[in-house]
């Protein structure tokens, strides 16, 4: 199953991803995880050291030039727009406690906007993972999707959108549900974060409209450390949030898979 993971900033998108990726992982699934934000956090919250050497797709340069028929560093007018990717995961993924990394760097407009070869790489770079892999793939976004392009959506089964009750998160996962709808992505979801009670519960079922709740993910102190991304996600997580995110994780298993057409 493919998932991409989004909403609006500090929601806990990045935590949200750790999360399910260790429930699935616990239960002997394959997981292969794609830092898509600019920020590139996930590789701190899932507790990998920083003296891992990951280095960024999109900072490539010379495999990029090669594979799009470029020149590093010169004007490319003409490229390739589907250039070879299917031996790229193997190759610059990081393994860690059973879970496989890939992190993109930043993707300049890549929903419609920069036509350059660095966007046309990653853009079938991220298609081919969506689409070919045959694994749980979950896609880390930044806030929005304005940059998913619709290669890309064909291969997403869910579309799961962060929420913190607050109205501008809302607010974010309502345009989210607008741009999701041209992109043609069937599946739309919300998980609400950071719950303290049920006024904060009813704040959410209120107001996002008709959009599918998956689950609500309540406020604990070992979910509060790992979205300080202070190394603290070595520890256990308390069983209470990977109880809630099981269930989510049962609900998505439950629902028609109907990807993106």
């Amino acid at each position: 199953m493919k998932l991409a993971i989004t909403g609006k900033g500090g929601v806990g998108k990045t935590t949200i991803v750790t999360l399910l990726s260790t429930v699935l992982r616990n239960k002997g699934h394959k997981v292969l995880l794609i830092d898509a934000d600019p920020d590139m956090n996930l590789a701190t919250v899932l507790g990998i050291s920083p003296s891992t050497k990951i280095t960024p797709i999109v900072e490539l340069k010379e495999l990029i030039a090669e594979r799009t028929g470029v020149e590093v560093g010169k004007p490319a007018p003409f490229f390739k727009m589907n250039p070879k990717v299917d031996d790229i995961p193997e190759k610059f993924c990081v393994e860690h406690k059973g879970l496989k990394l890939i992190v993109m760097g930043t993707i300049r407009n890549g929903g419609g906007g920069c036509a350059c070869p660095e966007n046309a790489f990653l853009k079938t770079l991220l298609s081919y993972l969506m689409i070919a892999r045959d694994e749980w793939v979950i896609l880390d976004m930044e806030a929005g999707i304005e940059h998913l392009g619709r290669g890309t959506a064909i291969g997403v089964n869910h579309m799961i959108v962060v929420v913190e009750p607050n109205m501008t998160s809302v607010e974010t996962a309502i345009r989210i549900e607008k741009l999701s709808g041209e992109l043609g992505i069937k599946n739309l979801h919300i998980i609400g974060n950071k719950i303290q009670d049920n006024e904060d519960t009813e704040f959410i079922k209120n107001r996002v409209q008709d959009i599918d709740i998956l689950g609500f993910i309540k406020s604990s102190n070992t979910i509060k450390e790992l979205s300080r991304e202070t190394g603290q996600s070595q520890r256990e997580i308390d069983g209470d949030s990977l109880t809630q995110i099981e269930h989510i994780i049962n609900r998505l298993k439950a629902i028609p898979v109907e990807s993106a057409n």
